[in-house]
């Protein structure tokens, strides 16, 4: 109950400041100011709009191309059974039991020609 009349009290004030804000500046300021003022928050908001319909159309036609490109499938179901699939196809294309290489089909692993002067090697 002390909030929502805190909550209360912080609105009755914010609407006080606001008038004496726009009373005062009316007062002070040259004439014409308020409009320019005026029109900068219509452009503001008319900015924020059009920002708001330009990220909601955006988001729209990249749900549109998702259903396009998927389906009616679950995509976080997939994502989720990526990793059998993987799994699977490694087995599928890199078999465990693929033939060994002859030990002899190796050729010499030494270099005949080596004195052990060649630092470089």
């Amino acid at each position: 109950m002390r909030r929502l009349f805190w909550v209360g009290v912080g609105v009755a004030v914010t609407v006080v400041v606001i008038r004496k804000g726009r009373s005062l500046a009316a007062e002070y300021l040259p004439a014409g100011t308020t409009e320019i003022v005026d029109g900068a928050t219509r452009l503001t908001r008319a900015w924020n709009t059009a920002r708001a319909e330009f990220t909601a159309g955006v988001s729209e036609r990249s749900a549109e191309l998702m259903h396009d490109l998927v389906g009616d499938a679950d995509v976080d179901e997939l994502r989720a059974q990526r990793p059998q699939h993987v799994d699977e196809l490694r087995h599928r294309f890199r078999p465990d039991d693929k033939p060994k290489v002859p030990a002899h089909w190796a050729g010499p692993t030494e270099d005949p020609d080596d004195d052990g002067d060649a630092a470089f090697f």
